[in-house]
């Protein structure tokens, strides 16, 4: 049970990973920065309080759904591990 307590004390953050070896990623998140520059640079300072308030709630709504899939996901690997229990 090392992992549990390891997750119960805060060692282990289900909702960091890695995303080193990942050029797309990478790439995705410059272009967001390039084109969120881009687009500021532009805008009146209305516009920028509500573009503001746009990312905000885009931010709020995908914690929202990493939160059902890091859910969804557990459940399912819990499925599969029962599973595998029963095959024994």
């Amino acid at each position: 049970m090392r992992i549990l307590e390891e997750f119960w004390y805060g060692n282990i953050q289900p909702t960091e990973y890695s995303t080193s070896p990942c050029e797309g990623y990478k790439e995705a998140l410059r272009l967001i920065s390039r084109n969120e520059e881009t687009l500021q640079a532009t805008m009146t300072d209305a516009q920028k309080e509500l573009f503001s308030r746009y990312t905000d709630s885009v931010r709020e709504f995908q914690t929202m759904v990493e939160c059902l899939l890091f859910q969804n996901s557990f459940k399912l690997g819990a499925r599969m591990m029962l599973e595998v229990m029963e095959e024994m």
